[in-house]
């Protein structure tokens, strides 16, 4: 893999255990992993290397949860009014037409956008399989994160309880349950990789408590268990799926979850909006996690999570850009500019600090995904970064504080460049290896078909 040197960076973020922010000093990647931070590193002639004068370099930001294939289905003018249920309603028969070749544009097109503004690990939540269909999508999803060379996380998600037995979904999206647990083995068997450093981990996801069966839930918890891999569903997005709880399955979210055996350091919850006081002492005392999505908990107006209370209960939080369709982006920058700001205004001014936003978007993801390896810059690490410029226009007058900048201020929220196991995947603020028209023009295409079909 070869080695790659950082040197003479201007202001260096390490988000280690003791949030260290270091002026002046150069950071050595060899095959992929750090392996020296020091003020001066005499370079190799084999060595690539950056100047990196005048930068600002961070840890890689990672995703907590995403739904790629909504890239092909953004601002849609029918859904712009609508809250999460009838905003699901109204798309799942447009998801059906989803296809293989689909899904792999989707996945190019969100992944193009998390690089860009430095994400180097993902995860994604893919539960959508229509009938018809190639049932083994992903693995279009794998390879196409193989060959863009972003680490991912991907959510073997699935749908078993149809409008037919009292779910929300229609059945041209629903799978049976020996069919979504077979797949989900095939998954683990074939891709799964627990080591350090590793680019691809399985994650099994049931979509939500009113789209599987309690059953799927006990069974699919039971088999990522024997296999030591993690678990990841939607919880408390919303109040209609309190009242939906209640209503079909007699008890609220939580303690539903509790009762098919979901609650654990292996668990992340996406969105966790609705807890109340003696559930967050649940998820704290059982280490069980929240991925965060501020602007999709906006945009659906589904309500603001009790992010700074979770962090000071020690409740593991990972920052997310959920779904394209309900956000209509991919950029974790912009994610954690609406973090921080919907927390200080909701909940006080000093309530969170840029750095604590920080911390959830790479130690705190790295925690939910179970990569001890990711989420800082120190040796022994995986050499996952991003740097930008502090000569750009956005980051004028702000040189006392770059942490605070990158947050708040900047002209476009995207990284100048972006470094994944010590490749360079973007440089200049474009990907590398990609011509990002060809991506685009593809997944117009895509996109279009699945709209002109209906």
């Amino acid at each position: 893999m070869g080695s790659l040197l950082l040197k003479n960076i201007d202001f260096l973020v390490t988000m280690d255990e003791k949030r260290r922010e270091l002026k002046g000093y150069s950071l050595l990647i060899e095959d992929g992993i750090i392996t020296r931070l020091e003020k001066e590193i005499q370079a190799q002639p084999d060595w690539k290397i950056i100047d990196a004068e005048n930068k600002w370099v961070f840890p890689g930001l990672i995703n907590t949860h995403h739904h790629f294939y909504q890239t092909l289905t953004r601002c849609l003018g029918e859904v712009q009014g609508a809250e999460l249920f009838p905003w699901l309603k109204t798309l799942y028969p447009i998801w059906a037409r989803l296809t293989p070749d689909g899904v792999t544009a989707s996945t190019r097109i969100a992944l193009a956008e998390l690089l860009k503004s430095g994400c180097t690990a993902a995860s994604d939540h893919h539960y959508v399989f229509p009938r018809g269909q190639d049932p083994e999508l992903i693995d279009y999803q794998i390879e196409t994160a193989r060959e863009m060379g972003v680490r991912f996380h991907p959510c073997r998600g699935s749908m078993s309880r149809g409008e037919d037995e009292g779910g929300l979904p229609p059945r041209e999206v629903v799978q049976k349950e020996s069919e979504i647990l077979d797949d989900s083995l095939r998954l683990i068997e074939k891709y799964h990789d627990p080591s350090p450093y590793s680019m691809c981990q399985i994650v099994l996801a049931p979509c939500s408590p009113f789209s599987v069966t309690p059953e799927l839930l006990r069974e699919t918890v039971v088999l990522a268990r024997q296999y030591g891999i993690r678990c990841h569903t939607h919880l408390a997005e919303t109040r209609d799926e309190d009242d939906y709880c209640e209503k079909e399955l007699g008890m609220r979210p939580l303690e539903f979850m509790e009762k098919v055996g979901w609650l654990g350091q292996d668990i992340w919850y996406a969105h966790g909006i609705h807890f109340l006081d003696d559930e967050l002492d649940v998820l704290a005392r059982t280490k069980t996690g929240v991925a965060h999505c501020p602007v999709s908990n906006q945009k659906l107006s589904s309500g603001v999570a009790r992010i700074p209370e979770m962090l000071k209960k020690g409740i593991p939080v990972g920052l997310a850009v959920d779904g394209s369709a309900s956000n209509d982006g991919s950029n974790m920058l912009v994610e954690m500019k609406s973090a921080l700001l919907l927390h200080k205004l909701y909940w006080g001014i000093d309530s969170i600090s840029s750095r604590d936003v920080l911390e959830i978007a790479t130690r705190g993801g790295a925690e939910l995904l179970g990569r001890p390896d990711l989420g800082s810059i120190a040796t022994g690490q995986a050499g996952d970064l991003f740097m930008v410029d502090k000569r750009s226009v956005g980051y004028a007058g702000a040189e006392t504080d770059p942490v605070t900048a990158l947050l708040t201020c900047g002209d476009s929220f995207q990284a100048d460049l972006t470094v994944v196991g010590g490749k360079v995947l973007v440089q200049e603020g474009r990907l590398k290896e990609f011509a990002e028209e060809d991506l685009n023009r593809e997944a117009a295409q895509k996109s279009r078909a699945m709209l002109e079909k209906g």
